[in-house]
C-alpha cells in the first residue's frame, strides 16, 4: 500500500491519534507512526484546533438513513443534522447512494469549523452490486487469485456509490457448526483464513488506496469472536495462551503485515477481560509488537 486515500488518510491518521491520547502516558517500546511526516504535522495542527467535544464526536460513527436533501421533521435527523454542522460525528454506516453520501459530505465541509470530512462504511461481505458465494463458500476453492478479484469488484463497485471503507474480511477461527456467522470466514484452518484474509485485504485495498476504485478492509473481529462458547453469538471465550497465540491470531498478524488500513474489535471476552479494554492485544500486541499504525472500531452497538 503505497498512500492512504487523501480523503481517508487525515481521517484516519486523526482518529489512531485521538486514540492513542486516550492511552496510558507510559512511552511505549514501538511508538505510533504516521504515514509521512507531512500528513502527520497537518494531524497535529488539526488536533492542536480542536475542542473537546469535536475529539469526541470524530470517534462516533452514526448508523442509518437519514433525509440529507430535504427539511425533516424527523428528530433523529435533526439531532444528526446538528452533530454534523458542529463537526461532532466523524464516520456514517448504511448511507449508500451517491446522492446521499454527497449532500451529508456537503454539510459536513459547508457548516462544521474544521471541515473534517466523513468516512463512509458499509458491510461489503460477499459483493455490493454484483453477488458472490459467501466467504466460507468462497474460501472453499482454495483460489486465492479468484477471491481477491471478487473482493476487487465489490470495492470497485462500492467506491462507485461514494462509501470508503468496508468492514471485511472476518477471520475469525471456528470450529463450531452451532455459531451461525462460519459462513463469514474461512472455517476453522488458522493458515487458510490468513491467506485468505490477506487476498481479500490486497482485493478491496489495491496496492493504493488513493486509487478511486478501492476502499479501505478491516480485520473483524479481534479476537477470539468465532470460538464463543456453545457457538452462542457474543458469548464469551476462555482459551488457553497457546490456542490465543497459535490458531487465533496468526490471521491478525498477517492481515496486520497486509497494511490492511483497520482492525474491528470483538464483542466478547477472552478469560473473563473484554475484547474491547484488553491491553495485552489492542496496545502491547497489535500497537507494540506488531507496530500497527491503522485504527480500531467497535462492532455493532445499539
Amino acid at each position: 500500500m503505497k498512500k492512504l486515500n487523501l480523503l481517508f488518510a487525515p481521517t484516519l491518521l486523526l482518529i489512531s491519534l485521538l486514540c492513542l491520547g486516550c492511552k496510558d502516558k507510559t512511552p511505549t517500546k514501538t511508538p505510533l507512526t504516521p504515514v509521512n511526516t507531512q500528513l502527520g504535522q497537518r494531524v497535529d495542527s488539526v488536533l492542536a484546533l480542536m475542542h473537546l467535544n469535536e475529539k469526541i464526536g470524530q470517534l462516533v460513527q452514526y448508523n442509518g438513513r437519514w433525509d440529507a436533501t430535504g427539511p425533516s421533521a424527523n428528530k433523529s435527523d435533526q439531532y444528526k443534522l446538528e452533530k454534523f454542522k458542529k463537526g461532532e460525528v466523524g464516520s456514517m454506516l448504511n448511507i449508500t447512494s451517491v446522492a446521499t453520501t454527497r449532500e451529508t459530505q456537503k454539510i459536513v465541509m459547508e457548516h462544521s469549523r474544521l471541515k473534517i470530512p466523513l468516512i463512509f462504511a458499509y458491510d461489503v461481505i460477499h459483493g455490493y452490486k454484483t453477488i458472490f458465494p459467501i466467504p466460507l463458500g468462497e474460501s472453499a476453492s482454495w483460489d486465492l487469485d479468484i477471491i481477491q478479484q471478487s473482493a476487487a469488484i465489490a470495492a470497485k463497485e462500492t467506491a462507485a456509490s461514494g462509501i470508503h471503507w468496508t468492514f471485511a474480511p472476518m477471520i475469525d477461527i471456528s470450529r463450531d457448526a452451532r455459531w451461525g456467522r462460519i459462513m463469514e470466514g474461512a472455517g476453522e484452518d488458522t493458515y487458510l483464513n490468513s491467506v485468505i484474509g490477506v487476498a481479500r485485504i490486497k482485493g478491496f485495498q489495491g496496492e493504493d488506496l488513493s486509487l478511486t476504485h478501492t476502499i479501505a478492509a478491516c480485520a473483524k473481529h479481534f479476537a477470539g469472536y468465532g470460538l464463543a462458547e456453545s457457538g452462542r453469538e457474543y458469548n464469551t471465550v476462555n482459551i488457553g495462551e497457546h490456542e490465543l497465540h497459535n490458531v487465533i491470531l496468526p490471521p491478525f498478524k498477517a492481515a496486520a503485515n497486509a497494511g490492511v488500513a483497520t482492525f474491528m474489535n470483538a464483542f466478547n471476552e477472552i478469560d473473563g477481560i473484554p475484547a474491547t479494554g484488553h491491553k495485552v492485544l489492542q496496545r502491547d500486541l497489535l500497537k507494540g509488537d506488531w507496530n500497527w499504525s491503522g485504527f480500531v472500531v467497535s462492532d455493532w452497538v445499539l
